[in-house]
């Protein structure tokens, strides 16, 4: 069947709701994600997010737009916004709701147009799916931007998830890997999808990643919980 996501969303909209979208991760967490709040509107947003989208300006790219939450607030605001997202399923969605410019894509397969501003929100670097793969994802993304573009985007330092000792220092598993590489499963009415890689970046990190790109990383919010708002722009030179 694949595109669990999709048909999560699309049984939400046509009124079938029955259970929420279960995940599995790599860190042994089992958790849900509840569906009604994938259809949020602006005031049930957290405030990161609304100050993410008050940022937008110009001609607006929705990376992983999923139910077009974030599109569609920018769209009655007379925005020119594209969403963009994988999921097919989603995507109907979006269409559904009033979404009128849409692309069904991977970020990584999408080159066409360019955008002064380009939304990752909901941990959208989480994309890039591996450290390793972060500068591949940051020079795409940036090939993307008109001059003076911006890149809002937001992600959590998953530091806190790990065992603390008296000295306030973390136990982390010498994996090899970065402790922000997660994998995950979703599962929606008994049905698993496959696995994906999922990047969680401590801001430290992704500003490291920025000034080996040629970018600019700027801390706009730090939320209550090691998440954290940034603003990714070009150098000039």
């Amino acid at each position: 069947m694949g595109d669990i996501f999709g048909r999560a969303l699309l049984d939400y909209q046509h009124g079938n709701y029955s259970e929420d979208i279960k995940t599995y991760s790599s860190l042994d967490e089992e958790d849900v994600i509840p569906l009604p709040y994938l259809f949020r509107n602006f005031s049930e947003m957290p405030k990161l997010e609304q100050k993410a989208l008050k940022l937008a300006r110009g001609k607006v790219l929705d990376i992983g737009c999923g139910a077009g939450n974030h599109s569609l607030y920018l769209q009655d605001k007379g925005f020119d916004v594209t969403g963009l997202d994988s999921s097919s399923g989603a995507i109907s969605v979006c269409r559904e709701r009033g979404v009128k410019s849409l692309v069904n894509s991977s970020i990584l397969s999408y080159d066409k147009e360019r955008f002064d501003t380009l939304l990752l929100l909901m941990n959208g670097i989480g994309l890039a799916g591996s450290l390793t793969n972060l500068d591949h994802f940051l020079q795409h993304l940036a090939s993307l931007l008109r001059p003076n573009g911006q890149i809002v985007m937001d992600s959590s330092d998953i530091i806190y998830m790990f065992e603390q000792d008296e000295d306030g220092g973390y136990w982390i598993p010498d994996t090899g890997t970065y402790y922000g590489e997660v994998t995950f499963t979703m599962e929606y009415k008994n049905e698993k999808g496959e696995p994906f890689d999922w990047l969680y970046v401590d801001f430290h990190t992704l500003q490291n990643a920025c000034e080996a790109n040629n970018l600019n990383c700027e801390l706009v919010h730090s939320g209550e919980h090691f998440d954290y708002l940034a603003k990714l722009t070009k150098r000039q030179y």
